[in-house]
């Protein structure tokens, strides 16, 4: 199972050899093999690629991430195909029942305003915890009131202010901003993995966004974004923060009773919404949590 995470921040040259990833740069040669690599981070526009190094990471399914000149995710490398049956994954997909999309979107809803829910209780803001626990609890189908919207409002001012806004331009909304970017392409990951395309949502509808449906899905896992922003107060956003942050993907968290790195815990919750909307059975959901 592949785990490393990769990021080549200074000028270098990638190319493959013998299945391996190898980075040139002035200082050094290394070498890394493809089959241990989950994600390739190139953070600097000094970097240069061989097609048949890009050809053999899609191949192997390793997720590669390009940054702008400002050292932000701008875009990342999709296969065509992520699965033997892709064309029939697809043809699924289409014919998702709406009224099996809006129950698992309902579910997802659910789940990350209560993941919201705990993570203010830890921090001592039971107030806005207690009213995020009343949203839970009034919950419509398909989150016909939006009470995603409202909890949102909620928890970002307790956790960062009354004066905070999501729109700011501050070094806590570009490390979240940052982190959600990196969450996003391992959602997608593992979306193309699976078989499946990442422009046809359940809620996400949006004819300019290519990735409507990894959209959806991360709602849970930006909470995990969340705390380790709260955990690093930064008062800049520099390649310290930045990799704090690429870190958080092999970070630990709880499935199934089981442990497991964020990584590998989003392959298993991605599965297990696909088993959800194939067999029409919301019970087949599995999320995470902090504690056995």
């Amino acid at each position: 199972m592949s785990w490393r995470i990769v990021v080549v921040h200074n000028t270098a040259k990638l190319d493959l050899q013998l299945q391996y990833l190898v980075v040139r740069s002035e200082m050094k040669t290394q070498k890394i093999h493809i089959s241990e690599i989950a994600l390739l981070l190139v953070e600097s526009t000094s970097v240069s690629l061989t097609v048949g190094l890009l050809a053999e990471l899609t191949r192997q399914k390793v997720k590669v991430i390009f940054c702008d000149h400002k050292r932000n995710p701008s875009s990342e490398l999709i296969s065509y195909y992520g699965s033997h049956d892709t064309s029939n994954k697809i043809r699924t997909q289409i014919t998702w029942p709406q009224s099996v999309k809006e129950a698992v979107w309902t579910e997802i809803v659910r789940e990350k305003i209560n993941k919201q829910a705990e993570f203010l209780l830890e921090r001592g803001k039971n107030t806005e915890a207690t009213l995020l626990r009343d949203y839970v609890q009034q919950i419509q189908w398909n989150d016909a009131t939006n009470r995603e919207g409202h909890a949102a409002k909620v928890y970002f001012n307790a956790l960062f202010g009354m004066d905070f806004s999501r729109s700011q331009d501050c070094p806590i909304n570009a490390a979240l901003n940052y982190g959600y970017s990196l969450m996003l392409s391992a959602i997608n990951r593992e979306i193309v993995m699976n078989g499946y395309i990442t422009q046809l949502g359940l809620f996400h509808d949006n004819m300019f966004n290519q990735f409507n449906l990894g959209s959806d899905l991360m709602e849970p896992y930006r909470v995990l974004v969340d705390r380790k922003v709260c955990e690093m107060k930064p008062i800049e956003f520099e390649h310290e923060q930045k990799m704090k942050l690429v870190a958080l993907l092999n970070e630990e968290i709880i499935m199934e009773g089981k442990h497991f790195v964020i990584l590998n815990a989003i392959k298993q919750y991605v599965k297990s919404v696909f088993d959800a909307l194939n067999e029409s059975d919301i019970a087949q959901l599995s999320f995470y949590s902090y504690e056995l």
